[in-house]
C-alpha cells in the first residue's frame, strides 16, 4: 500500500480515504487521517495513551462512532492523536489504544475544527485490502 490515507474535497465538508491491508488498518489511518486534518502529525509526540471500546449495529456505524469517540478525546482532554493499535476489531465491536499528547499551543499549530464524522458519502469496501471513506463536519 503507497498511501495510509488521502485528503477528500467535498464542498462543504472535508473527508478522507483510508487504507489499509485489513480493517483494522483502515480504521487506524482513519483516525490518523483524522488528526491530520487537526494539526501537523510530526509535531505529536506519543507521551500519553487512552484506551477506547466501543460497540455499534454494523462496521459502518462503528467507523463513525470511533472517529467521533476520538473527536470527543480531543474536544473533552485536549488530547491529539498520532498512532493507534487496534487491539480486537470485527463488524459491531472495536477495541483500540490511541498514542499523543495534549495540545500545546507553542507546538501544535491547529489547522482544522472538526466537528463530528458523518454517514454522508460513508463506505467501507472490503474487496482488495480494506478502503473506507468518510467526511467530516467542520
Amino acid at each position: 500500500m503507497n498511501k495510509d490515507f488521502e485528503i477528500l474535497d467535498h464542498t462543504a465538508d472535508v473527508g478522507i480515504i483510508a487504507y489499509g491491508a485489513d480493517l483494522s488498518q483502515a480504521f487506524a489511518n482513519a483516525a490518523r487521517g483524522l488528526f491530520s486534518l487537526i494539526t501537523e502529525l510530526d509535531d505529536v509526540e506519543e507521551v500519553t495513551h487512552r484506551d477506547i471500546e466501543l460497540t455499534a449495529s454494523d462496521v459502518e456505524s462503528l467507523l463513525v462512532e470511533w472517529l467521533n469517540e476520538l473527536v470527543y478525546q480531543f474536544d473533552t482532554e485536549g488530547i491529539i492523536f498520532k498512532r493507534f493499535d487496534i487491539i480486537q476489531l470485527n463488524s459491531t465491536h472495536l477495541k483500540a489504544r490511541g498514542y499523543g499528547e495534549k495540545v500545546d499551543s507553542s507546538k501544535h499549530e491547529l489547522k482544522t475544527g472538526v466537528k463530528a464524522a458523518t454517514y454522508h458519502m460513508l463506505k467501507v469496501d472490503k474487496n482488495n485490502g480494506c478502503r473506507v471513506q468518510v467526511l467530516f463536519d467542520i
